[in-house]
């Protein structure tokens, strides 16, 4: 299981219009209904922040892992976001968050819902592949990177 069989360009947010966390979780959500039929944003958006009031999944590193699961989803859901300027997230290193994946699994899922969160965190734990992720020049570069790593390891 890899992270480029779930993430699509189209689900690519290269420049992060959102200053604040409720800002981001909304952009983020939106992104994901607008390139998946059928998915409600309304909802999607109800269960990261739900997942949020557990504990911020701003794991550090400029990281964030916004992620829940849903009724009406058949298979995993992923996106990603970038922000320039960076977001507080209340991250375990009380650093502002840049690179976000948000990650949607099936609600009956557990299994490959922690697989892909391993995957994303193992990806991003490598500082060259976070800065080069900071400094791609649009959403094509970002998969590129993206399917490079995830496709070598």
């Amino acid at each position: 299981m890899r992270i480029v069989d779930f993430l699509h360009p189209e689900d690519i947010v290269p420049r992060l219009s959102a200053s604040t966390k409720s800002e981001l979780l909304d952009e983020l959500a939106g992104a994901l209904a607008k390139s998946h039929a059928g998915v409600d944003r309304a909802e999607l958006l109800r269960v990261l922040q739900e997942r949020e009031r557990l504990g911020s999944t701003g794991i550090g590193d400029g990281i964030a892992i916004p992620h829940g699961k849903m009724r009406r989803v058949d298979n995993i859901l992923l996106a990603f976001g970038r922000s320039i300027s960076g977001i507080d997230f209340n991250a375990l290193d009380n650093r502002p968050v840049h690179l976000f994946f948000v990650l949607v699994a099936p609600e009956d899922a557990a299994g490959i819902h922690l697989k892909m969160l391993a995957r994303i965190s193992r990806l991003l734990k490598d500082s060259a592949v976070r800065t080069g992720l900071l400094d791609a020049p649009d959403a094509a570069a970002i998969f590129a990177i993206i399917r490079e790593q995830d496709c070598s390891h």
